[in-house]
């Protein structure tokens, strides 16, 4: 017994080093702390786990990075963080869609992994993006008949947003939202970190008849610098199984379908 908590109390003074680590200087690799604590890799990654479980850090491919709620990341970054999960909740997403339905696919890493499967489902859709990524993804997809959102590129997110694109989004409907977000709370609903990504991304709720959130769990109970929207407007939310069970409880109360995948 004395072993075991002698072993939990080293492995919290690591991970609060870790967390000095990465406050200072922004980001940390997995050889560097490997190599500064004397431990196994596997161990050096169990601790990132944790601590990007807990919202500390967030997880990159070789380290982590720090976490700032107000900042965006870039897509690149972003694809690289909690990829496993991201690419379960876009096959889960995938078999919610059916043959000559519309869906809109919001932009970020999660959607494009959503894209992906539908891709490779071959069925008869119509797909409305903002993403570049999504859009070069779904180009050559011959069953996918694609509606590209125009507009104000953001290099960051490589996605349209601005009056432009919300003016071709007004004409149009769609049977689902796939929406990936920055924060998902219990109170406010989704969140993103960019004032124009917020006001399109409300305009595709109002547009379409069903809303899906799809989120890793570190995303939940989160908030952002924009709220997109009320929490009553969302049907749905597909997120991974480390998800905290009062969250989803809470959210089931309230009518909206959790899937954990």
């Amino acid at each position: 017994m004395a072993h075991a908590n002698n072993s939990r109390l080293l492995a919290e003074v690591r991970r609060r080093k870790i967390l000095e680590l990465v406050e200072q200087s922004g980001q940390v690799t997995i050889p560097e702390l490997v190599k500064r604590f004397a431990v196994s890799s596997v161990t050096v990654r169990s601790d990132l786990d944790v601590l990007s479980a807990k919202g500390a850090l967030l997880r990159s491919h070789g380290g982590a990075v720090r976490y700032e709620t107000a900042q965006d990341y870039p897509l690149q970054l972003k694809a690289t963080l909690r990829h496993p999960e991201k690419s379960r909740i876009g096959a889960a997403a995938a078999k919610l869609v059916q043959a000559n339905q519309t869906v809109i696919l919001d932009s970020g890493t999660t959607t494009a992994e959503i894209a992906k499967q539908l891709k490779r489902a071959r069925q008869k859709i119509t797909v409305i993006t903002s993403a570049l990524n999504i859009a070069n993804e779904l180009a050559d997809a011959p069953e996918i008949s694609l509606i590209m959102l125009g507009g104000v590129l953001r290099t960051l997110s490589f996605s349209f947003v601005g009056p432009q694109t919300e003016a071709i989004l007004r004409d149009l409907h769609a049977d689902l939202l796939f929406l990936a977000v920055d924060g998902f709370t219990l109170e406010h609903g989704p969140f993103t970190s960019d004032p124009l990504e917020a006001q399109l991304n409300a305009l595709m709720m109002k547009v379409t008849r069903e809303v899906t959130i799809v989120a890793d769990s570190s995303k939940l109970g989160r908030r952002s610098l924009f709220r997109i929207g009320p929490l009553e407007t969302v049907h749905r939310l597909i997120t991974d199984a480390h998800a905290p069970e009062d969250f989803t409880e809470s959210l089931r109360k309230k009518g909206i379908e959790v899937m954990l995948v």
